[in-house]
């Protein structure tokens, strides 16, 4: 199937179909690449001014977001219409700090199973320095 052919919340923010959500708005969110029949996406981020702690880094919050704002659409990108995926559980792991700029997201679908998929991912800088790891279980709703 085509990318433009296909349907649902994450392929209808792509095709303008309907509004991105306010939270990848707020974070700068952008389509790198997606392989859906591998469950594998790269993002980036801008991580603006509005977004370092009192150190000057990128406060962990904001990179948690990132990380769950990269492996969800990983999975979401392989749903059908009318299913979702709410992240029931997100773990991070914080390398180094964050300066603020461009970070990329990486994510993928470790394993999928009938109503449960777990995922993993990295948030790097500019210079491919991997700057946070997560992990995640997120649980597949299938339409009523």
């Amino acid at each position: 199937m085509d990318d433009a052919d296909r349907a649902g919340p994450f392929w209808d923010v792509l095709a303008g179909r309907v509004p991105e959500p306010p939270a990848a708005r707020t974070l700068g969110w952008a389509l790198v690449s997606v392989t859906p029949d591998r469950g594998e996406i790269e993002v980036s981020f801008d991580a603006h001014a509005g977004f370092p702690n009192p150190a000057g880094v990128v406060q962990g919050g904001f990179l948690a977001a990132m990380l769950d704002d990269t492996l969800g659409p990983a999975l979401v990108a392989t749903l059908p219409p009318g299913e979702w995926a709410p992240t029931l559980q997100l773990s991070v792991s914080f390398l180094r700090p964050a300066a603020p700029g461009r970070l990329t997201g990486r994510g993928r679908v470790v394993h999928r199973g009938g109503g449960v998929a777990f995922l993993a991912g990295e948030l790097a800088d500019d210079g491919g320095r991997v700057l946070a790891t997560a992990t995640a279980t997120a649980r597949i709703v299938h339409p009523a």
